[in-house]
């Protein structure tokens, strides 16, 4: 065991294994991946086997799991949405952050911190972590939701006060030597000049470059990766830090049609790199220095969990949003940052603060990480329990959350998979009618001519779970699968039945249609969770037996209800 774990590769292996078997156990205990997974770096650590020694190269993967994870994020924002979030954005953001960092510095003085360890825990304490709030949003699929959309603005908000705070603690230092101010407003420069850069992608190069690189997806996907490194290292270099820059890498693609593909296929990948996150954030905690001021932890801690979504909720309230919105907002606040230990870390190096202090909040973040995990995971049962008690956190009327809710509708009435021929040519006569259709497919040059149509389009494989989740599955009546057969009728039915599965298992509970091009293919078919087959062959004959008859305008809408009514499953 020694000799294997000497190497950079045996030791990535071990930790592999760890926490296959950590997270398999977690699983079956019914507990959250993120618990298990930090539970690795713990066992893994100093503290427990200390197995860790590639230090460098598991940081490596987790910054880049950090950079996929803002981009994945980045890419699925609704720019609409954001305009009008920015407001409650900006003051829940700032709100929690001197609310916490007010009471947080008095209850320091209680405590007997004293003023410097006060005011560093108080500013500690006021970091959430971006990364363990949007991994379970993500994991819950609420990222897109309002309250996600909340969430992530005024996240996004602390990050910046994270970055202003340690540009402030960097310029003392170094005895300011280079100037505090001269330095925040190099970074502001720096993170203006990089947002115009970004722009002027968005503007003139994203849409077509994606459309040529979308003719192998391969290269799409390595291409998304690349930004994502790029722009994340950049922010990360003129001081914004990497989440900005992954952040800002998913913004400048999230116009593009083909961002529900490079999120459905990066999704995997963000899931393995953000494991060594995890890792890397368990084994550097040093658990000999969390035996000091456990009492003082504690109080911190129900400080976080409790006060943090309380003033988040009292905001939005006040803003006019329903408890509901406030309160599954407010959940995400619960915990303390990874960077809020590398700030108090910052403190100690300084000289400003102890060690004890740096283990003081340590057992703080431990605590509110491992509870908060569980708050959010469960939020639901969790705000029915709370909800006859949250009455206080709500006006009389909801102004607010109504607009933004109509400003987030994207519901559609029809899905159609395929935009070939007939899938196209249905529809075009779907929204002749008034049918809010929505059309979906794998070949970027049919999700042009469909666009020049007018019809509404997604890019992506719907054999793919990830993508077929992301789709507006709730609210739409009927989901039309029409991809010719490619390589065999069996193929091609065995692809319908994953896409069934799959839209069943995204919550879809509407009606299913497919084409056939065969008798035998119909009858596999309906063994199939298949309401409606369509058969474009048999159907068309049909239609042009009836012209050449002459029959009347009344009887050519009575034939195909007749045979709507023949292929409709027992």
């Amino acid at each position: 065991m020694e000799h294997v774990i000497q190497s950079t590769f045996g030791e990535i292996a071990v930790l592999l294994v760890l926490a296959a078997g950590i997270g398999l156990l977690g699983t079956a205990l019914r507990q959250p991946l993120i618990v298990s997974f930090i539970a690795v770096g713990l066992i893994a650590g100093p503290s427990g086997l200390d197995v860790v020694r590639s230090n460098d190269q598991i940081a490596v993967l987790a910054e880049l799991g950090i950079a996929v994870l803002l981009f994945l994020v980045g890419i699925k924002l609704d720019v609409k949405l954001i305009r009008s979030l920015g407001a409650v954005a900006l003051f829940t953001g700032l709100g929690q952050v001197l609310f916490t960092a007010f009471f947080g510095y008095l209850i320091g003085l209680a405590l007997g911190l004293g003023h410097l360890n006060s005011l560093y825990v108080a500013v500690a304490l006021t970091f959430s972590s971006t990364i363990i709030v949007v991994k379970l949003l993500s994991d819950k699929r609420e990222i897109d939701a309002l309250h996600g959309q909340i969430a992530l603005g005024f996240l996004i908000v602390q990050d910046l006060v994270v970055v202003l705070a340690m540009i402030v603690l960097s310029a003392i230092g170094i005895g300011g030597q280079h100037g505090g101010a001269a330095s925040i407003w190099m970074v502001l420069l720096s993170g203006a000049t990089l947002v115009a850069l970004v722009m002027l992608f968005v503007r003139y190069l994203a849409s077509p470059l994606t459309e040529w690189l979308a003719r192998t997806p391969e290269l799409l996907v390595i291409f998304a990766i690349a930004l994502a490194a790029l722009l994340a290292a950049t922010a990360d270099f003129v001081g914004l830090g990497k989440e900005v820059g992954g952040l800002l890498a998913g913004v400048s693609l999230a116009s593009t049609p083909y961002r529900e593909t490079m999120a459905a296929r990066l999704a995997p990948l963000r899931d393995f790199l953000l494991l060594f996150f995890f890792i890397a954030l368990g084994a550097a905690l040093d658990l000999s220095l969390l035996g000091f001021h456990i009492t003082g932890a504690l109080v911190f801690a129900l400080f976080v969990l409790i006060g943090n979504p309380l003033i988040v909720m009292a905001i939005m309230g006040a803003m006019g949003y329903r408890k509901r919105t406030g309160f599954l907002a407010g959940l995400t606040v619960a915990q303390i940052s990874e960077f809020s230990l590398i700030f108090v870390a910052m403190g100690v190096t300084l000289g400003h603060i102890d060690q004890h202090t740096l283990g003081l909040v340590t057992l703080v973040g431990l605590v509110t990480i491992a509870i908060s995990t569980y708050m959010i995971t469960y939020s639901h049962p969790l705000y029915l329990a709370c909800e006859p008690a949250l009455g206080l956190f709500e006006r009389r009327n909801t102004p607010r959350e109504h607009v933004e809710e109509l400003a987030s509708l994207h519901d559609y009435d029809v899905i159609i998979v395929g935009l070939g021929h007939f899938g196209t040519a249905i529809a075009i006569r779907l929204r002749s009618h008034g049918v809010r259709v929505l059309g979906i497919d794998f070949n970027p040059q049919a999700i042009r001519r469909a666009r020049e149509l007018g019809i509404d389009t997604r890019y992506g494989d719907a054999t793919d779970p990830e993508f077929v989740g992301s789709l507006p599955l709730a609210r739409a009546e009927w989901l039309v699968y029409t991809v010719p057969s490619r390589g065999g009728e069996l193929t091609q039915t065995d692809a319908r039945d994953t896409c069934v599965q799959f839209a069943r298992s995204a919550g879809f509970r509407g009606r299913f249609a497919t084409s056939s091009h065969s008798g035998p293919e119909t009858e596999r078919l309906y063994a199939l969770d298949v309401d409606l087959v369509l058969e474009p062959f048999q159907d068309a004959a049909d239609r042009a037996v009836a012209l050449l008859h002459g029959a009347r305008r009344e009887e050519h809408i009575e034939i195909p209800q007749i045979e709507s009514d023949r292929k409709l499953a027992p």
